[in-house]
């Protein structure tokens, strides 16, 4: 995937900049699967992935986010470091990161 793919992202909230876009920036999605919506995220190769889990559930549940309920999937995989930062943990440009609920809940 290109960096072209994420610039695409139809979405109605705005980009979700946590770095001045640039050189030393990454460009990625992050999709909320039960809300079918995504946003863009330009952040720091250097940031963490637990900051960037609290960014994006700040973004898609304001005020309304339990932090510990959620995890970042990248691939399918959970990212389980979340002290690694986001280049250790295999985001590149226009990779798509899942945020999901820890656990599944029954469908009733």
């Amino acid at each position: 995937m290109s960096a072209t793919f994420v610039r695409q992202l139809r979405s109605q909230r705005p980009p979700l900049n946590l770095a001045p876009e640039g050189p030393e920036t990454v460009s990625f999605r992050v999709q909320v699967a039960e809300l079918w919506d995504a946003v863009k995220v330009t952040a720091s190769p250097s940031m963490a992935v637990g900051d960037l889990k609290r960014r994006a559930l700040e973004t898609f549940f304001p005020g309304d986010a339990f932090v510990d309920e959620y995890v970042l999937k990248l691939r399918g995989w959970e990212m389980l470091d979340e002290a690694a930062s986001i280049d250790e943990s295999g985001v590149g440009p226009g990779a798509i990161v899942l945020l999901a609920q820890r656990r599944r809940r029954t469908i009733r």
